[in-house]
């Protein structure tokens, strides 16, 4: 089974233009915890919420306007996200992209066809998967 069908298609995506505070923003309203950074529809890079948790303290408030700007102000999204991301087709099967996840240190794969961001599957979708099969 291709991963178009456990893929999230309403991706949340920021702008490596958009700033850090904004990221946080976008985590904490959507309960994500993954973000690709984007060029136009182009993956350029993902930001993760253990990204932010590196370099400040965005897990101690739920409050969206209580973040320390200070520190968000001295990194840009491309400073801080991973680069050279991984990335996978949306015919990729699903037992493709958990080989992947499973043999590197990420949760997340954006789902890009023909050079365009089309969703993004993690391992929370994997294991909803699994219980479905259950």
């Amino acid at each position: 089974m291709p991963v178009s069908e456990i893929m999230s298609k309403n991706v949340i995506a920021l702008r490596r233009s958009e700033d850090l505070t904004r990221a946080e923003m976008l985590f904490k309203r959507h309960k994500i915890r993954h973000i690709p950074v984007v060029v136009g529809e182009c993956v350029i890079g993902m930001l993760s919420y253990t990204d932010l948790l590196r370099i400040s303290f965005a897990d101690a408030t739920e409050d969206e306007h209580n973040v320390d700007t200070v520190v968000y102000n001295m990194f840009t999204i491309e400073q801080v996200m991973t680069k050279n991301v991984t990335s996978i087709s949306s015919d990729t099967t699903i037992k493709q992209a958990a080989e992947i996840l499973a043999e590197n240190e990420f949760h997340a794969l954006p789902v890009v066809d023909d050079a365009v961001l089309v969703g993004i599957v993690t391992t929370t979708d994997l294991i909803k998967y699994l219980l479905d099969q259950l």
